[in-house]
């Protein structure tokens, strides 16, 4: 690839992951971001990919399934009674694991990516979430 675009956002989320031992047991929320980068072999137009629709669409998801939600596993034993209040709720595929959530975004903007304008052969290749200023993951497209 010879050139990319990285955009960012950032989302206030809780989760919990009671498969772990440890403190993550207990449902408790951060300060995301993700960065999403799409690369391109070669430019169309002069660009990768239009950054205004790509991060609308992108944003958008994220807003309205993920900011001020909470992420829980399919399994969680919470996620039916949490339900019952209504609350905002996304189920991530497994546990909401920061290396999970990169998967889901990756998924998410590649699924974007495919209704815009983009140059040929223009992919997403890069999702780094972070969910502290001292823990990311980092998704590589295969």
């Amino acid at each position: 690839m010879a050139h990319s675009i990285t955009v960012r956002h950032n989302f206030e989320t809780g989760h919990r992951l009671p498969h772990l031992p440890g403190k993550c047991q207990s449902l408790h929320g951060h300060s995301w971001w993700a960065e999403v980068t799409a690369e391109a072999p070669s430019l169309a137009s002069g660009l990768v990919v239009e950054f205004g629709p790509f991060k609308q669409q992108l944003r958008r998801w994220i807003d309205q399934h993920l900011d001020h939600g909470l992420m829980l596993g399919p399994e969680d034993p919470m996620l039916p009674v949490l339900q019952q209040y209504g609350m905002k709720i996304h189920q991530v595929p497994g546990w909401p694991t920061v290396e999970n959530v990169a998967g889901l975004i990756a998924h998410v903007a590649q699924d974007a990516l495919q209704d815009l304008v983009r140059a040929p052969g223009a992919r997403v290749t890069t999702v780094r979430i972070s969910e502290t200023h001292v823990n990311a993951a980092t998704w590589t497209a295969p």
